[in-house]
């Protein structure tokens, strides 16, 4: 997927803000703010440092008069902070998305510093090309991602490899562990879990007032569908990213019509659904309809 689907992730093990709902200024130094963040200066990514302007940067077109352009934008809402380097202050760990204008979107790792006033980029890593990252969390003094890679020999658009990936702050540089693989992507590392409904599709917010739910357990989805209850059959498919939501059936109660439409939309679009992936924690589902893809969002309940 590309940078419109980018997201954050809750992590038990440390404190990742929503929006300015951040921790306050602490003995070391307030953290970094949204606004900081989106402005900043990072190093790393190619081999200029690159300024962002409210969380984005382009570059001068490839050829004189083309569309396609270097461009770097940060994971909106996404970080943790924790203390990497054990002196008592936490870093701010952001994650960054870079793109060339072809298929291919890599991802980095920034660590950011306040000190007298200023927000600087410490240290930056890759993490790679369309690596999907399930979690993030601040374990140990290290930064931890449950992720979905490309196994060996593996074309880059479709990963299976689920791992553990780690890395420690050192000086000014971010050192890599050597990865943990944990197994091989299915819907079955859906069970248990609950989402929330985010987006019906790209830059389509949901109505305020409305609540749909996407709970995975024992081979079945279920939840609140806007106005009523419902539950559905779900298998994997053909390939490691490939699933199948069968017909739903639910409660049948009348609600305002506002949901009643956003419950009979959301229930086709279950039926059309092909296969699921994750953005920085989030959830997304691919479904077909009219021989067009687009993409539902949840985030973790």
């Amino acid at each position: 997927m590309t940078d419109r689907f980018r997201a954050y992730f809750f992590a038990p093990l440390a404190v990742l803000c929503l929006g300015t709902l951040c921790r306050p200024c602490a003995a070391g130094g307030c953290a970094p703010t949204v606004e900081d963040l989106a402005n900043a200066t990072y190093f790393g990514i190619g081999e200029n440092p690159v300024t962002l302007s409210d969380g984005r940067w382009e570059g001068e077109p490839y050829a004189e008069g083309g569309a396609s352009r270097p461009s770097v934008g940060l994971v909106k809402d996404f970080r943790l902070d924790g203390d990497l380097d054990g002196d008592g202050i936490d870093e701010t760990v952001v994650l960054l998305w870079q793109s060339s204008g072809g298929s291919g979107t890599f991802d980095y790792l920034a660590v950011m510093d306040r000190k007298d006033h200023t927000v600087t980029n410490r240290a930056t890593a890759g993490v790679g090309d369309r690596v999907q990252v399930r979690s993030g969390r601040i374990a140990d003094g290290r930064i931890v991602l449950d992720v979905v890679q490309q196994a060996e020999g593996e074309a880059a658009c479709c990963p299976s490899q689920l791992a553990t990936r780690s890395w420690s702050l050192a000086g000014s540089e971010l050192i890599e562990s050597e990865e943990q693989v944990t197994g091989t992507l299915s819907v079955g590392v859906l069970d248990g879990s609950e989402w929330v409904l985010e987006q019906m599709a790209q830059d389509e917010a949901l109505p305020p007032d409305a609540e749909v739910t996407l709970l995975f357990a024992d081979g079945r989805v279920a939840g609140k569908s806007a106005c009523n209850r419902y539950s559905a059959s779900v298998e994997q498919g053909d390939s490691p990213g490939a699933l199948k939501i069968g017909p739903a059936m639910g409660t049948r109660m009348a609600c305002p019509e506002g949901l009643m439409e956003l419950e009979t939309q959301y229930l086709a679009a279950l039926s059309q659904v092909t296969g699921f992936s994750f953005q920085a924690g989030k959830l997304l589902l691919t479904r077909l309809h009219d021989g067009e893809y687009s993409v539902m969002v949840f985030k973790k309940e």
